[in-house]
Parts: C-alpha cells; sequence; structure tokens
C-alpha cells in the first residue's frame, strides 16, 4: 500500500507540474503587456495576474487556499510583511493572501526556471546575496517602492528552513528598511506549505489546505537602527510562537 501511495503521490506532481506551467502560460502574455505600464501600476498588473494564475492552479490541482487574522488587518496601511519560508508551496500564498500593493523580495537563481523565471522576474525584487552591490540596489529598490506607498514582502530568513526548529536566524534587512522607513512591520505564517511540498523533493506535492496566518503589526515609531537586534529578536519571537501554535515541532 505504501508503495502505490507513493506511486500515485508521484503521478499527481506531474500532474501538478504540467498544470502549473499551463497556468502560468495562460497568464503569461497579460504579464508582459503589463510590464510597459512602469513600475508602480505595472507591477500592481503583474501581480494580479499572478493571483489569477495562483487560482486557476489551485483549483486544478486541489489545493485550497485560507487564511487566519488573529487580530483585525487594515489593508488600507502600507507595511513590511515578513514570513517563515520553508518550502516552494510558499510562493503561491504571497500572492493569494496579499490584498494590497505589494513588491515581494526575491533570490536571484530563481530567474533560471523555465518560463516561470521570466514571470519571477516581473514579479519581484532580485537579490544576489552573493554580490554586495545588487544587494545595495535591491534595498534601493526596495525602500522606493515603499515610497511610492507600495508595502513590501521579505523573508528575513533568506532560504529554507532546513532545521528541525519552527524558524532559521534573520537576516537584518526587513528590520533595517522598517526602522529608515518607519514601516512597520506585519508577520504572517505559511502554516501548511510543508505538508503540501516538502523541500527534500519536488515530486511530495499533496492536496489539501494551504493556510496563511496574519499577526499582529510591529509598530516601529521613533526606533533608531541601535534598536535592530531587540526588533528582530521580538519580531523572531512572535513567529515562532505563531508557529508553535499550529505546528507540532519535535521536543529534541
Amino acid at each position: 500500500m505504501k508503495h502505490l501511495i507513493r506511486f500515485l503521490q508521484f503521478i499527481y506532481s506531474i500532474y501538478a507540474f504540467a498544470t502549473f506551467i499551463l497556468a502560468m502560460l495562460l497568464v503569461f502574455p497579460f504579464i508582459m503587456l503589463s510590464i510597459p505600464f512602469g513600475k508602480v501600476r505595472g507591477g500592481n498588473l503583474v501581480y494580479f495576474f499572478c493571483k489569477i494564475w495562483a487560482r486557476i492552479w489551485y483549483i486544478m490541482i486541489g489545493i485550497q487556499h485560507g487564511e487566519i487574522y488573529e487580530t483585525p488587518h487594515d489593508q488600507s496601511k502600507q507595511y513590511i510583511f515578513v514570513a517563515n519560508h520553508i518550502s516552494y508551496m510558499d510562493i503561491p500564498p504571497i500572492v493569494l493572501c496579499m490584498h494590497q500593493s505589494f513588491r515581494a523580495l526575491g533570490k536571484y537563481e530563481m530567474v533560471k526556471v523555465p518560463i516561470f523565471g521570466w514571470i519571477y522576474r516581473a514579479a519581484v525584487v532580485l537579490v544576489d546575496r552573493k554580490n554586495a552591490a545588487a544587494r545595495a540596489k535591491s534595498i534601493r529598490a526596495l525602500k522606493a517602492a515603499i515610497k511610492n506607498n507600495v508595502s513590501i514582502f521579505i523573508f528575513p530568513e533568506g532560504t529554507f528552513n532546513e532545521t528541525k526548529g519552527p524558524l532559521k536566524n534573520f537576516y537584518d534587512g526587513a528590520f533595517r528598511i522598517a526602522i529608515e522607513t518607519q514601516t512597520p512591520l506585519k508577520p504572517i505564517l505559511f502554516v501548511d506549505t510543508l505538508k503540501r511540498l516538502h523541500y527534500r523533493s519536488i515530486f511530495e506535492l499533496t492536496p489539501g489546505m494551504n493556510r496563511a496566518v496574519y499577526l499582529a503589526e510591529v509598530p516601529v515609531d521613533g526606533l533608531t537602527v541601535a534598536d535592530l537586534p531587540t526588533l528582530k529578536q521580538h519580531v523572531y519571537q512572535l513567529m515562532e510562537d505563531g508557529l508553535k501554535r499550529y505546528i507540532q515541532y519535535p521536543t529534541s
């Protein structure tokens, strides 16, 4: 029975990735036509069509998007959204759970993926962590988005959390930008993505619920760069405690 389940999961994964490409091809022309409208309006259109892509794909593969708000969320406010990162299935809920104009920070390596990479390049602010000049350029782009009343979305862990704990250590970037621009932080938890697709294999995809949990905003009014370590630890603790409310982790 175990081998049969693994075989069926393999077939499902192949089907899911085929429909992933199909859904992208359906919205690809509209995304390309959006780019000439400029960084703000064009970028907003890109994310609008990305949301359509994610909804179509979820329907085709039997995954349901869910949202939990532990405190009320003001969609009219501008935020720096931060979330945990553990699976490629973190990507669709980003565009589905955002109900306001935003830009995401993404790894440069993803542009190498055929078809998806073209859309990815149009949708995110790219960062190459190995290149100091590229990192500085991405920070400037994120700050420019904030100046244009656009929220930003960052995975503060940088890469997949492959530890047994809820989170890896955070980079400073999101918290430094929050302090320097005086923009509140809004933590979001992706609590089902590892169950939907484990990072160890692209052939372990499963249907089911994929929830995003909104935590309370973290204000930064009056904070300076000297407060960065305390702010980062505070958000880390909020997110770690939140993940433990939804996911059971090993005790040792």
